[in-house]
């Protein structure tokens, strides 16, 4: 069942006589407006809203007590001494604190005790999580009684595990290497590296060491990746990762973009992700028949929009909507800037873009990669960043920088034959052309 309304496009007066289409966009925690005239096309691109789950709890315990193609998660953790919990950090959607202290209440069903038990939180490399971001992610009763700690991809705090038959070292974090059991948790939708997110990524790129991660990552400059597909190199490369560091237990979600559960998959690591992916697909990649001229997106508000290296995703999907030598306009808070050092590094001291690409080209680096991204986009559409982001640091990283939304899009929409699409969430919003990819 789809949902009623999200997203509403509202009709307002003109001061001549005529009307004009009103769009609210989410913006960090709150919204930004702007208008259209109503004369010219406007399409709204979004991802099919559903119905989300009313009382999640019955759902979670169903999940853990019927699991896809695996033993419920008492049963499997009996006898076990330890185990290890991988959630998701404060930049992804999923609800880890919904589903914790009831998956931690199975785990004592089994005999375990809560000093037995460790959360981890599955950053790659990610920042670090704050205390307060800590119980927030875990939720502060089981805060209080299990440890939750933020995973390091520091090579003394990895195990080195074997290599996979790409080349990749699998270096996982030593806490969850050496659990007796290992639960991975996370969230499912489409991504333009691995295909798809949720299911292994919790292990590799989530708890795995910097070499790992960026040896992994690396095959992307010689594959071709489609979101929503895991048949590519990158994700194999991952699940070579299970032979030497298996997971017992995985529990996924798909939610739209307030965190609203939608589906919850829970059981064997293949069997259940895969459940999970397909459901994902079918929510979150739309179907488009056209390109636009100018294409104005938003990630969705926070977290998708708190830093620029999470933004940079609602671009890809934006571009993939976008006509060759249109634009895009990105409403992105940013209020953490560029969310990675490497990243913000890069594209302050490197005096060349082009220079960046053919480097990154020869040597991929970490961090430094979304600049490539960034170009390929570029290469294609000019961008307009709408952000709290300082001006100077927008423009270095190729953008436009604007402070007035509605000055810009006035501008775009001098033609009256330009079309436009609105893309209000974004970062879950994949496009996907029915002649092109049919």
């Amino acid at each position: 069942m789809e949902m009623a309304i999200i997203f509403e496009i509202t009709h307002t007066s003109l001061p001549k006589g005529g009307s004009s289409l009103q769009f609210e966009l989410p913006y960090g925690n709150r919204h930004v407006q702007f208008r259209l005239p109503d004369a010219r096309m406007v399409e709204t691109i979004h991802y099919q809203f559903r119905q989300a789950v009313s009382d999640p709890l019955p759902q979670i315990r169903k999940a853990l007590l019927e699991p896809i193609g695996s033993p419920p998660l008492a049963e499997i953790a009996k006898g076990r001494s330890s185990a290890a919990i991988v959630i998701s950090d404060s930049s992804r959607l999923n609800p880890s604190h919904l589903f914790l202290e009831e998956m931690i209440h199975h785990l004592n069903q089994s005999g375990m005790k809560d000093s037995q038990i460790t959360v981890i939180v599955a950053l790659g490399m990610h920042r670090k999580q704050t205390a307060e971001e800590l119980i927030r992610l875990a939720g502060p009763a089981v805060h209080r009684r299990v440890r939750v700690i933020n995973h390091s991809p520091h090579p003394d705090d990895c195990v080195y595990l074997g290599t996979t038959s790409r080349g990749t070292p699998i270096e996982i974090n030593r806490l969850v290497a050496e659990a007796d059991l290992r639960i991975a948790t996370g969230n499912i939708e489409p991504h333009w590296l691995a295909g798809i997110s949720g299911g292994v990524k919790a292990l590799v790129p989530g708890v795995a060491s910097q070499r790992c991660i960026e040896r992994n990552h690396a095959l992307s400059l010689t594959s071709q990746v489609s979101p929503g597909d895991t048949g590519n190199p990158l994700h194999r490369d991952m699940e070579e990762a299970l032979a030497k560091v298996p997971v017992h237990f995985l529990l996924n979600t798909v939610v739209d973009h307030q965190k609203n559960l939608l589906g919850i998959f829970a059981g064997s690591l293949q069997q259940a992700h895969a459940q999970g992916a397909a459901f994902a697909n079918e929510v979150f990649k739309v179907s488009v028949t056209r390109e636009y001229d100018v294409v104005i997106a938003s990630p969705g508000g926070w977290p998708k929009d708190a830093q620029l290296y999470q933004a940079v995703k609602t671009l890809q999907n934006a571009s993939a909507a976008a006509k060759p030598g249109g634009t895009i306009v990105l409403a992105a808070r940013c209020e953490e800037q560029f969310g990675n050092g490497v990243f913000q590094h890069w594209v302050e001291t490197v005096q060349d873009r082009q220079r960046i690409v053919r480097e990154l080209n020869r040597n991929f680096v970490l961090g430094a990669h979304k600049i490539k991204t960034i170009d390929e986009i570029l290469q294609k559409q000019k961008v307009y960043l709408f952000s709290d982001m300082p001006a100077p640091l927008v423009e270095l990283s190729g953008f436009h920088a604007i402070s007035n939304l509605q000055e810009t899009i006035d501008r775009l929409a001098d033609n009256p034959s330009t079309s436009f699409a609105v893309m209000p969430f974004g970062a879950l919003t994949f496009p996907v052309h029915a002649k092109r990819d049919s």
